[in-house]
């Protein structure tokens, strides 16, 4: 069993109604990977967190009301998970090939932003929305700006 040895300052934590389902799923589909898995005492999943990279994403079961899964709110989400690929976990496109494989319904095919990045997004099974980036090119912020006619500030004026 692995001990919380390190943790990101922020993690989502997201429920399905077949999270051990989810956890098969989101390894094979996206390459994240079992970290910990706590089961209670009839193998129900009480708890469960995945890596990708440095980032985790804890995956669990409906808990509560306000604690769902988009397949029990008609396919609402409020929120999205981005994970960024680095250089050494392969190609963004081959990710996406792969995630489309394995049954993900593809919202946005894989392609560079004005910032650099190459950028897709995707839907798991029970509707959780994940978006996919991958620098392609290094760009600073000035650079991007004139790309797209944007302004970037590190805060609201």
């Amino acid at each position: 069993m692995h001990a919380p040895d390190r943790r990101p300052a922020v993690s989502s934590a997201l429920s399905y109604c077949d999270p051990k389902g989810a956890l098969r799923w989101l390894e094979q589909a996206f390459g994240l990977e079992p970290y910990m898995v706590i089961l209670d005492a009839d193998s129900n999943l009480a708890h469960s967190e995945m890596r990708f990279g440095d980032g985790v994403v804890m995956i669990g079961s409906e808990w509560s009301e306000n604690h769902r899964s988009p397949a029990s709110l008609q396919g609402k989400n409020t929120q999205t998970v981005h994970l960024h690929l680095s250089p050494e976990m392969g190609e963004i496109d081959a990710h996406c090939a792969r995630a489309r494989q394995a049954g993900a319904r593809i919202l946005r095919e894989p392609e560079t932003q004005f910032y650099g990045d190459r950028v897709y997004s995707a839907v798991d099974p029970e509707g959780h929305i994940w978006t996919f980036g991958q620098t392609v090119k290094a760009m600073t912020s000035e650079e991007w700006d004139k790309a797209s006619g944007l302004k970037t500030l590190s805060r609201l004026p």
